[in-house]
C-alpha cells in the first residue's frame, strides 16, 4: 500500500544481441521488470528489490549475478546489492539451455549529484524555500553529503558557512524504521555523511509580523542569487544551488484564527492538523474556528505559539489573520456543562476564545489539554441521568493551560470535537446496544476497498484496485447475511479520494470502518524478511477491533504475523467509531499475488475480516448495556 508503488509500470528489457530462444527455435523470450522502471530514482541504503516477469516461466534468470526465483506462471522477486554510486546499472540474465541474454537496466539513487565522489544529496538539504522566523532566533541547516568532505554554503555577501559532521546519528531511513523486523536494521550510526551547520543574520531582512502569512507572495524579499552549496573531496568540487531565503520578523507573533474552508465550498472535514515538527507526523487536530498566534514559516507551513512551551506546524492555507486586535491575555475557562442526548453526551466547555487543544485517548477516558488559558470554573454541571460520564475534573497544569479529564462508566465508543461560538463543545458517544447472540445484527459497517487512485501492484500486473474491491464485495456479503448494514465506499472502478471515504462514514452515523488493502514496500526494505500481514488503527478506541481482525486474518492466510500496529492514516483517523486498515497480502510476492488473482487468498482474506469483526463486536455486547 506505500505510496511509491502508485501504478504498474511495465518495462521490456531489451535484450543483447543472440537473444534468448527455446531450443525448438521459437521467438526470442522477454523479461519484464514490473517495478522499478528504468531510469527510476530510489531511496535506499545498499540494497533493494526489483520484480517482474517472464515470458518463459522454465527459464533460468539472475538478477546481479544472483539466481532468482521464477513462479510457474513467470513471475520473479528479487532483493539485490547495488553500489555506493549516484547512477549504476543492473544486470539481468536469462538462460534458456545453453543460450543466454544479457540485459541491462539503469537506476539511480533519488537527488544524488557528485563530482568524482564528491556527492551531496539534493534531497536533503532542509530547510528549503520560503523561511521567515522570529529575530535572534538560529536556523539549523542540515545536509547529507560525502563522508570526510568540506562542506560549506557560499552566501551572496561572499561570507561562507562552515557544515560540521552531525554529532547525533541520523534515524533510520523512513522505509526500514517503519518498516523492517530486524532492530539490527534499526541502530543509528555515525556515518559521517550527514553535516549540519547554524545561520544567524545572513541571508535575512526584517519585516513586520503582519506579512507572515502573506500567500508565498514574497518575491520582494528574495535575494538577487541563492547561495550555493559546496562538497569538496581529494581535489574534486561539487556546487549546487541551495534554494532557501530568509526573512526576519521584527515584531511579536500575529493573532491567528483556524479554518481549512474559508471560503465555505464544503468538502472538507473542518479540522486542520498540527504537526511536532515542521515535516513531522500529525499530532494535532484542531477545529475549525480554533484562535492561537503564529511565529514562523518556512514555505506554506507555519508554526503556531500554543502556550509559552508548546509549538505546532500546520499549513499556511488553514491560518488567516484574526480580525480583532491582538490581545496576549489567557483565554479564560469558567464552568463546563454536560449535556446526555440519545447515546452520546455533550460537553461544553466555555471559552472567551477558542483555544488549542489536544486530547488524550484511552479505554474509558479523555484527557484534554487546552492551551494558553486559565480556568475560572466554580463547578460542572453532570444534567439529569447522567451516567455515562462517571467523572469531570480539570486542573490548571501551568499558568498557561488546564488538563480536563473525562472518566467513563464504559468504554468510550467515539468522540467529536467543534467550535461554537467561542466555547468548545465534545460529543462522547457510548457503545451501541449490542446482541450477543446476534452481533452484526442492525450494526451500520463501512468497507472501503482501499484504491484507487494509486496503489501496489504485483509482478504480472494485479493491482490493488481491483482485488481489493473483490475482497470487500465478498465482505459486504457475508456481513449482510449475518443482519449487518454495510455501507461501500466505492462500488466501481473510479477514483474516490480519502476525505469523502470519511465523510461518507461520518454522514452514516456508522458503528465502524474497515479499510482493505494489499501491501508492498518502500524502496531498500528487504521483503523476504518482512513480508506478512498487519492491521493498522491510530486512536487507543481502535485498539481492540485492530486486534480482533489481525487474529482472524492471520489464522485464515497462514500468514506472518506482523502484528498491529499504530498508523497516522486518513482511514484510520476517524474518532467517532473504531477504524481500522487492514494489509493481508504483500502483492508483489508472485505466490501472493497469485493467490489473489485465482481468489483463494481473496476468500481466506474476506473471512478473516468478517470474523475479526464479529469477535470485536461479540466483545463489546458485554460493555454496551444491550439485550
Amino acid at each position: 500500500m506505500r505510496p511509491r508503488l502508485t501504478g504498474w509500470v511495465l518495462v521490456a528489457l531489451s535484450v543483447s544481441e543472440g537473444a534468448v530462444r527455446a531450443a525448438s527455435g521459437q521467438t526470442p523470450t522477454g523479461v519484464h521488470v514490473a517495478y522499478p522502471g528504468a531510469g527510476a530514482a530510489l531511496d535506499f541504503g545498499d540494497s533493494t528489490f526489483l520484480f517482474g516477469y517472464l515470458d518463459t516461466p522454465t527459464a533460468k534468470l539472475t538478477v546481479a549475478d544472483q539466481p532468482v526465483k521464477v513462479a510457474p506462471n513467470g513471475a520473479w522477486l528479487a532483493w539485490v546489492a547495488l553500489p555506493h554510486d549516484s547512477s549504476f546499472v543492473v544486470k539481468i540474465t536469462v538462460a534458456i539451455g545453453d543460450e543466454v541474454a544479457v540485459a541491462w537496466h539503469r537506476l539511480s539513487r533519488a537527488g544524488w549529484v557528485r563530482e568524482s565522489g564528491a556527492w551531496v544529496d539534493l534531497a536533503s538539504r532542509s530547510p528549503t524555500g520560503s523561511v521567515w522566523l522570529p529575530k535572534g532566533e538560529p536556523l539549523p541547516l542540515t545536509v547529507r553529503a560525502a563522508p570526510g568532505a568540506v562542506v560549506r554554503l557560499l552566501l551572496p555577501n561572499g561570507k561562507a558557512l562552515r557544515f560540521l559532521p552531525d554529532s547525533i546519528a541520523p534515524p533510520p531511513r523512513d522505509g526500514l524504521r517503519n518498516f523492517d523486523g530486524d532492530d539490527r536494521n534499526l541502530s543509528r550510526s555515525t556515518s559521517g555523511d550527514h553535516y549540519v551547520a547554524t545561520l544567524m543574520s545572513d541571508l535575512a531582512s526584517a519585516i513586520n509580523a503582519g506579512r507572515l502569512l502573506d500567500k508565498l507572495d514574497d518575491t520582494r524579499f528574495r535575494p538577487t542569487a541563492p547561495p550555493m552549496l559546496e562538497v569538496a573531496l581529494h581535489g574534486k568540487v561539487t556546487k549546487v544551488p541551495w534554494p532557501i531565503h530568509v526573512t526576519r520578523i521584527s515584531t511579536s507573533p500575529v493573532a491567528v484564527f483556524l479554518d481549512d474552508d474559508i471560503d465555505h465550498h464544503g468538502g472538507t472535514d473542518r479540522i486542520t492538523i498540527g504537526r511536532a515538527l515542521q515535516s513531522g507526523t500529525y499530532a494535532w487536530f484542531f477545529p475549525a474556528g480554533t484562535r492561537t498566534r503564529a511565529d514562523m514559516r518556512v514555505d506554506g507551513q507555519v508554526r503556531l505559539r500554543l502556550s509559552r512551551d508548546a509549538v505546532a506546524w500546520v499549513p499556511l492555507e488553514d491560518v488567516h489573520r484574526a480580525a480583532a486586535p491582538d490581545d496576549a491575555r489567557r483565554a479564560i475557562m469558567t464552568s463546563p456543562v454536560l449535556t446526555p442526548d440519545s447515546g452520546r453526551t455533550r460537553l461544553r466547555v466555555p471559552l472567551t476564545r477558542p483555544v488549542p487543544l489536544h486530547v488524550d485517548e484511552t479505554e474509558r477516558g479523555l484527557a484534554i489539554t487546552l492551551h494558553d488559558a486559565v480556568s475560572d470554573a466554580n463547578w460542572t454541571r453532570y444534567g439529569a441521568d447522567q451516567r455515562f460520564v462517571q467523572r469531570l475534573t480539570w486542573n490548571q497544569e501551568t499558568d498557561d493551560r488546564i488538563t480536563l479529564s473525562v472518566a467513563f462508566d464504559r468504554p468510550l465508543w467515539g468522540w467529536r470535537v467543534r467550535v461554537d461560538g467561542t466555547d468548545l463543545v465534545f460529543d462522547f458517544r457510548e457503545p451501541p446496544a449490542i446482541v450477543a447472540a446476534r452481533p452484526l445484527a442492525g450494526r451500520r459497517i463501512v468497507i472501503d476497498p482501499g484504491h484507487p487512485p494509486g496503489g501496489a501492484c504485483g509482478p504480472t500486473g494485479l493491482c490493488e484496485p481491483v482485488i481489493n474491491l473483490t475482497i470487500a464485495n465478498m465482505v459486504r456479503e457475508q456481513l449482510e447475511s449475518a443482519g449487518a448494514n454495510v455501507i461501500m465506499t466505492r462500488t466501481g472502478p473510479g477514483d474516490v479520494g480519502l476525505w469523502p471515504r470519511v465523510a461518507l462514514a461520518d454522514s452514516i452515523n456508522a458503528d465502524l470502518m474497515v479499510s482493505i488493502h494489499n501491501n508492498a514496500f518502500p524502496d531498500g526494505v528487504n521483503p523476504f524478511t518482512n513480508s506478512g500481514t498487519s492491521t493498522f488503527f491510530n486512536h487507543p478506541g481502535s485498539l481492540a477491533l485492530a486486534r480482533a481482525v489481525q487474529a482472524r486474518l492471520v489464522a485464515n492466510i497462514g500468514s506472518r504475523d506482523l502484528g498491529v500496529a499504530r498508523g497516522d492514516l486518513a482511514l484510520t483517523r476517524p474518532t467517532w467509531y473504531p477504524a481500522i486498515l487492514t494489509e493481508g497480502y504483500h502483492l508483489i510476492f508472485p505466490e501472493q499475488e497469485d493467490a489473489l488473482r485465482n481468489l483463494d487468498g481473496a476468500r481466506r482474506y474476506a473471512n478473516g475480516v468478517v470474523e475479526g469483526i464479529t469477535a470485536f463486536l461479540h466483545d463489546a455486547a458485554r460493555g454496551s448495556r444491550g439485550p
